[in-house]
Formats: structure tokens, C-alpha cells, sequence
């Protein structure tokens, strides 16, 4: 049985791409498999399954050599398993920069294409098969891609993202823009999370002029509920990278709406970062950064000492 997973902390993307791709395996290639998660989805992703009708994948925290694994949405071994470099890896589907250190046991298939969602890419690769595929399956393929796009917004986005999504939208009946303002809905709930789940909800970690940083990113359509909490975020900011061996957190609140980026400025450290990355002057505990909504795209290429 092949167990598909995408990175740590799923997102929608991470989510999805999952069920979807392990759709195509068992009824379309005859290839036992199951999507699993290496966490608890975030709300945006939960109300997707709930939406669609999906039930949540299993929970799995680690693999052995034991797992035959498809890797979906990342090829960072830091956001993977520990010990992933003992399990059998046969696939890779993702679309971020190629980050090195997975080994494989033999030749794979690997597919990094430079798209902004991972199920855009399945879109492609299952091609006309995808006729065969329930609603629950087209229903994610179609949200993954509003959530990895911000419906459209990101500078990620692609001519081609947007004509999948909305030939999804079209297939279903449904309304893009209804559909992505309920999910970015959903994402902007965050009342029930500590400050701690907050900066690992959406993070990645990168090694920046010697410093290793966890880079955060919340998207939301409700930004005040965040700043709301500034002080104690920033407060907890520390423990969480000592926690997770890292120099600092970085913590990028984009409001979705208004199409720009607040970075929380909690010392000198990320004073200094934020105005030789982005070319501001910092004269508080935050700045905004107009434009400013791709990790990816934006943020990580900038970031500078």
C-alpha cells in the first residue's frame, strides 16, 4: 500500500493533492494507495473536506523502510519525516524550488513544474482519466488551486492555474468566488489556536546569511484578529525557535483583501532583515509590506542581511 503525503502542517494543498493523487492510483492505475497527512489540517483545509465531502486522512508522524511513499507539494526533507531517506520513495509531484536531500532506492518519477499548485499539475498528469473522477476529487483539485493562488491574487498564479480552476468551477456548478471567500473564511478562524500553533501553522524553514529561520505566513481575510495579538505572538516568537532549533521566526500576516503583507518586528535582528530585504524603514513592531503575498515568489528570494 503506498502512502501519499505532502509536507508538515497541511495546507489545503497538502491536503488535497493527497486524496486526489491516491484516487488516481488505486481506480485509475490499479496501485493500492492512501493519502495520510503529517498533521492536522489547518481550518481552510478542514473545511475543504468538509465541503466536498471528504473524509479526513489518517495521521501518520513518521515511516519506516517498511512505506512505499509518493511525495506531494514538497521535496524539502525538512518537511518531511525524519526518516524518509529509509522508506521506499517512488514519485515526487510538486511545484516548489528543488531543495535536495532525498535519497531515493532506485530511479523515480519526479514532476516539479513551475505552476502554483501542486493539483494543477495532477490535472495534467491524469489527464482525460479525470473524467472518471468523483465529485469530492474535482472539488479539491479546484480548491487546492484557489488556496495556493488566493484566487488568482498571488503572483504565483499562472495563465494555466486559472484556466484549470475555472474549468473545475464550470464541471461542478459552482461559484469561484463564493467558494474561495467560505474557504478564506474558514482560514481566518484562528480563535482556537495557541500562539505556538499559530507561527508553525504555515512555516517553512530556511537558512538565510547563517541564520536558520522558520518563515511563517498566515493568510487571512481578517488581519485585526491577528494584530489583535501581536504582543503575545511576538512574545512567544523565542521559545518557538529555540524549540525548533531555529535563530528566529519570521511571522508574514498577508491580508488576502487588500493584497499586501504585515511583518511583525519583535528586535534589531528582524529590523535589519526587513529593510535590507525589502528596501523599508521600520519605525515600530510591524511593517507593511504592499504587493507582498508569495512566500515563494516574494518573500524567501528577498530575504537578506
Amino acid at each position: 500500500m503506498i502512502k501519499v503525503f505532502g509536507h508538515k502542517a497541511p495546507d489545503t494543498d497538502s491536503t488535497g493533492s493527497p486524496i486526489i493523487w491516491a484516487w488516481y492510483l488505486n481506480q485509475v492505475k490499479g496501485t493500492p494507495a492512501k493519502p495520510v497527512l503529517l498533521g492536522e489540517p489547518n481550518t481552510e483545509a478542514a473545511f475543504v473536506l468538509r465541503h466536498w465531502g471528504l473524509e479526513k486522512p489518517e495521521i501518520i508522524r513518521e515511516v519506516t523502510a517498511d512505506d512505499t511513499c509518493v511525495i506531494v507539494d514538497t521535496n524539502n526533507p525538512a518537511e518531511l519525516p525524519a526518516a524518509i531517506n529509509d522508506a521506499k520513495v517512488v514519485e515526487i509531484i510538486d511545484h516548489h524550488l528543488l531543495a535536495g536531500g532525498i535519497k531515493t532506492r532506485a530511479p523515480i518519477a519526479i514532476t516539479i513544474r513551475p505552476l502554483a499548485c501542486t493539483a494543477t499539475i495532477m490535472h495534467d498528469l491524469i489527464g482525460a482519466d479525470l473524467s472518471k473522477a468523483p465529485r469530492g476529487v474535482l472539488g479539491a483539485m479546484l480548491s487546492c488551486i484557489l488556496s495556493d493562488t488566493l484566487e488568482f491574487r498571488s503572483p504565483t498564479t499562472t495563465d494555466h492555474d486559472r484556466h484549470v480552476a475555472e474549468k473545475l468551477a464550470k464541471a461542478l456548478g459552482v461559484s469561484i468566488p463564493d467558494l474561495a471567500a467560505a474557504m478564506f473564511e474558514a482560514k481566518s478562524d484562528v480563535s482556537a489556536f495557541s500562539d505556538a500553533e499559530l507561527l508553525r501553522m504555515d512555516s517553512k524553514e530556511y537558512s538565510v546569511a547563517g541564520k536558520e529561520l522558520r518563515v511563517s505566513v498566515l493568510e487571512t481575510t481578517a488581519p485585526k484578529l491577528l494584530l489583535d495579538r501581536k504582543a503575545s505572538l511576538m512574545a512567544s516568537m523565542e521559545g518557538v525557535a529555540k524549540e525548533d532549533g531555529a535563530d528566529q521566526v519570521l511571522l508574514f500576516i498577508v491580508d488576502i483583501l487588500k493584497e499586501e503583507a504585515t511583518l511583525l518586528v519583535p528586535n534589531a535582528l528582524v529590523k535589519q532583515m526587513a529593510e535590507a530585504s525589502f528596501g523599508v524603514t521600520v519605525t515600530g513592531d510591524t511593517v507593511v509590506l504592499p504587493g507582498v503575498m508569495s512566500r515563494k515568489k516574494q518573500i524567501i528570494p528577498a530575504l537578506k542581511l
